[in-house]
């Protein structure tokens, strides 16, 4: 039974944190080098996408926003640029045709580079075909600048506070159950006749049951 808990909570720590991974936004320093439009062809993977746009249809194909960039480091990072509207992840994001003007303004060639700073969630899956999605863009100093991920920090501090408010509520609780029980059981000793434990007696209740069984 110990084994069957803990592989439900393991279990359940893991799809938290993967969704909290996905979801929570991140932030490089990259060089857009391209900003267009793909038609996309979704299926099951339609559930990392953003709900259809106004004056598209509903279908298995639309157009997706996307934008192309490169890391300092050279390795390239993809980005799509959807609106997350009202719906889940709640980034309340509505601005992706702007942010996609100013994404065009701001290509440039490796010569000479213009570096952002983006933020975004999701992942980036060759087999899925699946982008993460921006939702911010904005000047950087330059490729060495140092971003800080004060949301992820918040969040995960004030996760991390509430867990140890939760233990220990449950600990108090369960400490408190506890002596209510050996209240209990040195009551039922008082009325059979039976001596309460000496102080410091660690033994277990089924013991104590036991003696009183055996009418000692």
């Amino acid at each position: 039974m110990r084994a069957l808990k803990w592989t439900i909570i393991i279990t359940l720590v893991v799809l938290l944190g993967s969704v909290l991974h996905y979801t929570l936004p991140r932030h490089e320093v990259v060089r857009i080098v391209g900003v267009t439009e793909r038609l996309e062809t979704l299926g099951w993977n339609s559930f990392f996408y953003a709900r259809t746009p106004s004056g598209q249809g509903a279908g298995d194909a639309r157009d997706v926003r996307l934008i192309e960039t490169v890391r300092p480091q050279g390795d390239e990072l993809v980005l799509r640029n959807e609106d997350t509207g009202w719906i889940w992840p709640p980034h309340l994001k509505f601005d992706s045709a702007d942010m996609q003007a100013r994404a065009r303004d701001q290509v440039s060639t490796s010569d000479d580079p213009v570096w952002v700073a983006v933020s975004y969630y999701g992942l980036r899956s060759l087999y899925l075909s699946i982008y993460p999605n921006v939702l911010q863009v904005k000047p950087a100093d330059g490729p060495d600048m140092r971003l800080v991920p004060w949301t992820r920090i918040i969040f995960f501090t004030v996760l991390f506070g509430g867990a140890v408010w939760v233990w220990f509520m449950l600990s108090r609780r369960r400490h408190a159950t506890r002596d209510d029980h050996d209240a209990d059981d040195i009551g039922a000793d008082a009325v059979s006749g039976a001596a309460p434990p000496p102080p410091g007696d660690e033994r277990s209740r089924f013991g104590r049951f036991l003696q009183r069984m055996d009418g000692d």
